[in-house]
């Protein structure tokens, strides 16, 4: 059970880059392996949603603009026979900053394999501190042992 499901999401892993610096994600296969509707939550909770091939496309381009050296490592991965988990390492430099973390993303996938919806779980303020927005700008606990 989900053994097939879980090949797709592995391939769609390895088609946003290997952590090369020439690497880049691979737009069109990423886009083949997506529903026509698909929905994308760039982070839960409350990141923006993305809904459609051209948004995803659009989406994915404007990332593409600022973030290189992509790779996903999946570490653990669970799956039924439309949902597919992963709990992930994830790479990419942005601004030229190394912005590594770690993730689940959550995938369902209708009858043909195409992802219809797609997931991430993420701290976005670890995101944020990387890129060294000022931790009181980010909202998460203090730093400060003496605090």
């Amino acid at each position: 059970m989900g053994m097939q499901q879980e090949k797709i999401i592995r391939t769609f892993c390895a088609a946003w880059g290997d952590g090369t610096a020439t690497s880049r994600p691979q737009l069109e296969t990423i886009l083949d392996m997506m529903a026509e509707d698909a929905v994308w939550q760039l982070w839960v909770p409350g990141g923006p949603v993305i809904q459609g091939k051209q948004a995803l496309r659009d989406e994915i381009t404007r990332q593409m603009s600022y973030v290189t050296h992509n790779h996903c490592v999946i570490r653990n991965i669970v799956s039924s026979d439309n949902v597919v988990m992963t709990e992930r390492d994830d790479y990419a430099v942005s601004g030229g900053k190394p912005m590594p973390h770690s993730m689940v993303a959550v995938y369902e996938l209708d009858d043909q394999g195409l992802i219809t919806a797609w997931r991430e779980y993420l701290d976005t303020a670890d995101l944020a501190r990387k890129k060294g927005v000022p931790l009181e700008q980010v909202g998460g606990p203090s730093l400060d042992a003496n605090a």
